[in-house]
């Protein structure tokens, strides 16, 4: 077992540099331990019914040894491809991996076939008890490039199905990229009402470099708000963008999650490239839901707690739980704490 750690945005990055620095290990009580001993599970999202947790992820090939094996490398003898994992918790401690189980076995048929790369998976509840799955995939027309769909269940545990003919909403491909990491939000502190997030998915049109968008002209990869109504995918007004990639960020902004802790709204995101050791969580705050919000920190990022490229970062109960990913034998694990706001500066307990 391991203690209770509480660090601080600002302790995080000295942690960060002492263990770049220091000639000594970080003390193993101090480094984060994945959940499901570590088993590939990237992109993950998590959403809290009255059973428990329950946690789903990007792409991968299942087989019955490894149980979870990253897409899309060269399918190993026996798996078979799964579009959406699943995961379980009842008590956010002892987390069960549900192999060769698909949240998502069928696709639309605007999707490609072979390869869809299906992407960071989100799940909400409707107020009638039904549930709406957000999620990216790629498209026949344009095989490189992703765009937004949804697909519904009337249980949380039964397969989700999408019935569309073309995408949810898809930003043109050829001119923006399309879009990715589409991640939903009830505002039920103080409207009531439902949004999404996600990123229009620029470094798909980038000039090269790392993820494709290093290389002048830097192409823009803006996050953006879309309110919805009640069934989750009505498109109300249009989309507010409330970030975007600057310098230092690297190729992008990604992996948006949208909470309200303490009275303040708090967009958690992820920088840099997801394939290199910058890849971090960072966090804006703003006073309103569309915005301004003022970048406020770095919550994770290689070297602290032990984690290497921590990020895709998802968010429930206004920050009471969090789950992300971080590189972990070959694959993504994931990683879990809970999250409090004070003073302006987020802080995790693991």
């Amino acid at each position: 077992m391991f203690s209770q750690l509480t660090i601080s945005a600002i302790a995080l990055s000295l942690l960060a540099l002492s263990s770049c620095t220091n000639a000594g290990v970080i003390d193993k009580r101090q480094i984060a331990q994945p959940i499901m001993n570590g088993i590939n599970f990237p992109d993950p999202s998590v959403i809290r019914v009255t059973s428990g947790w329950h946690l789903f992820s990007t792409n991968a090939w299942s087989t019955p040894s490894n149980g979870s094996v990253p897409a899309p490398q060269v399918q190993p003898a026996g798996s078979k491809l799964i579009h959406v994992q699943r995961a379980f918790t009842s008590d956010w401690k002892t987390f069960t991996y549900l192999p060769g189980v698909d949240a998502l076995p069928s696709l639309p048929s605007w999707a490609i076939a072979v390869n869809p790369r299906v992407w960071a998976p989100d799940v909400v509840r409707l107020d009638d008890g039904t549930f709406v799955m957000y999620y990216s995939v790629a498209m026949k027309n344009f095989p490189r490039k992703h765009c937004l769909s949804y697909a519904t269940a009337k249980t949380i545990t039964e397969p989700f199905v999408d019935n569309s003919t073309a995408p949810f909403i898809c930003p043109d491909p050829m001119t923006q990229g399309g879009a990715i990491d589409v991640a939903g939000y009830t505002d039920e502190t103080r409207t009531g009402s439902r949004y999404i997030v996600y990123k229009v998915d620029g470094n798909a049109i980038g000039h090269g470099g790392n993820c494709g968008n290093t290389v002048a002209p830097i192409v823009p990869t803006p996050i953006m708000l879309q309110q919805v109504g009640p069934d989750g995918v009505t498109l109300i007004g249009s989309p507010v963008q409330i970030l975007t990639n600057i310098p230092s960020d690297g190729p992008y902004v990604e992996a948006p999650a949208l909470t309200y802790m303490n009275g303040r709204y708090v967009l958690f995101f992820s920088s840099k490239c997801y394939t290199t050791p910058g890849y971090d969580v960072q966090y804006a705050i703003a006073d309103r839901i569309t915005g301004p919000y003022v970048r406020s920190g770095t919550l994770f990022a290689t070297g602290v707690q032990g984690m290497v490229a921590p990020g895709s970062m998802d968010v429930a109960i206004n920050g009471e739980r969090a789950i992300w990913h971080g590189n972990f034998g070959g694959g993504r694990a994931a990683y879990v704490a809970s999250l409090k706001l004070e003073n302006g500066v987020v802080t995790a307990t693991f």
